[in-house]
């Protein structure tokens, strides 16, 4: 279901579904983007750093965690604006599971009443409920006006 900029209601906060990160993710992942980091890659390389083993690269974390979320504005959302305040806060590992909960911390009209703008910020949390990765995201989301004139 995809919320209009008039139902998003600061300080919300909205669940997304659960999954878990698994080997092929990670090396379909790595080959794609073209990451040959031995951290990504490597389990016997990545054993001697300070992780113990393999980590999800940030990217990876970013991608999964903004797909969680689209459900939430799939018809309704205009534009990314922006990205700020990405903050990585504890490693990530092929065998987790992770959520990713969205919460609403301003919104406000444009001049144009097709459209609104919502600043969320995305929690994604593992198995443990860690929170191990934040990122605040600026949306241009449609109001109920705007639905009736997109193309």
């Amino acid at each position: 279901m995809s919320y209009y900029f008039e139902e998003f209601g600061v300080g919300a906060r909205y669940p997304t579904y659960s999954r878990t990160i698994t080997e092929g993710d990670l090396s379909l992942f790595c080959a794609l983007v073209g990451y040959h980091v031995p951290l990504f890659i490597d389990e016997e390389y990545a054993k001697t750093t300070r992780y113990g083993g393999r980590i999800v690269p940030s990217a990876m974390i970013m991608a999964i965690s903004t797909g969680m979320t689209e459900s939430l504005f799939r018809t309704t959302m205009e534009g990314l604006l922006a990205v700020d305040r990405a903050r990585f806060l504890l490693p990530v590992r092929p065998g987790d599971t992770v959520r990713t909960e969205v919460e609403v911390l301003e919104k406000k009209p444009t001049s144009n009443p097709r459209r609104g703008i919502v600043v969320f910020r995305d929690h994604l949390f593992n198995q443990q409920n860690d929170t191990v990765y934040q990122v605040d995201k600026t949306v241009l989301i449609l109001t109920r006006e705007g639905k009736t004139h997109t193309t």
